[in-house]
């Protein structure tokens, strides 16, 4: 018997097979949950939708985050095909590329409100919207990054929107915690992702992550996935508010190892 079993998931943000979403997906699948799947547009349609076959996922959604009556008619839908939901994944970020391309005081206003109305606002209006279809036990979680803590080279207002995440994390744990819910996120390390590519320089910054971090291990969607797992199960059930890194030790880290710098300086000049 799975750790999910008989639990019904709502995943936002999948958007192909290497989207740390599609992680998340297999592995409540995996656990047995019941799985529904939401999407950003028409343009990820079809590729949501063969993913979806995959795993025999029935219920197959689109929802633009930032609009208010798309998120009622995705309630209606989901109470209708599942009755409740007791697991909601929001995996879904998204900022201007010239705005992580520059310096990010030029961040203009437009994209500053557009990171934030995506990146954070969703998330609270998805809980707002769903919170009366979530039985006590349930599990909201969101995904942050390291960059919401500590500057990270690019990150720029993408960075800004994840610590703002990080406080909505807490404050929903505490407003939603009454009713028996809970309220996590999931600091992942940089994975080959499509929204990774957006960011400048992310091949260099995933080398150096990976060369820096205590285990020294590439960080994948499978590793994401059964973090969201232990969040959502039975095994989580008193964890709430909080943000769970799973990054191979890097942001212990104070200091780089000084062996590790030099050996990133020999690979560099190869």
């Amino acid at each position: 018997m799975g750790l999910l079993e008989g639990k019904n998931a709502l995943i936002f943000g999948v958007a192909n097979n290497r989207s740390i979403a599609w992680g998340i997906t297999q592995a409540f699948y995996r656990e047995g949950a019941n799985i529904g799947l939401s999407y950003a547009g028409p343009a990820l349609e079809r590729r949501v939708r063969r993913l979806a076959d995959e795993i025999g996922c029935a219920f197959v959604e689109p929802c633009d985050v930032t609009q208010d009556d798309q998120i009622a008619a995705l309630v209606e839908k989901a109470k209708a095909h599942f009755g409740h939901i007791d697991i909601l994944v929001h995996a879904v970020a998204y900022a201007e590329r010239e705005d992580l391309a520059r310096p990010y005081y030029q961040t203009s206003r437009q994209g500053f409100h557009t990171a934030m109305d995506v990146s954070v606002y969703s998330f609270t209006a998805l809980a707002r919207a769903f919170q009366p279809l979530m039985p006590p036990g349930g599990s909201l979680v969101t995904m942050t990054y390291y960059g919401g803590v500590k500057v990270v080279p690019h990150y720029n207002v993408m960075g800004v929107a994840k610590a703002a995440l990080e406080a909505t994390v807490r404050y929903l744990a505490y407003d939603l915690g009454k009713m028996g819910l809970r309220v996590n996120a999931i600091s992942a390390g940089p994975i080959r992702t499509l929204s990774a590519a957006g960011i400048a320089g992310f091949r260099s910054l995933y080398k150096t992550i990976l060369e820096l971090s205590p285990l020294k291990e590439d960080i994948t969607t499978e590793d994401i996935g059964n973090a969201a797992v232990f969040l959502c199960s039975e095994m989580g059930r008193r964890v709430t508010g909080e943000v769970l890194y799973v990054d191979a030790g890097y942001n212990v880290m104070g200091f780089p190892d000084p062996d590790a710098l030099a050996s990133l300086a020999e690979k560099a000049s190869k």
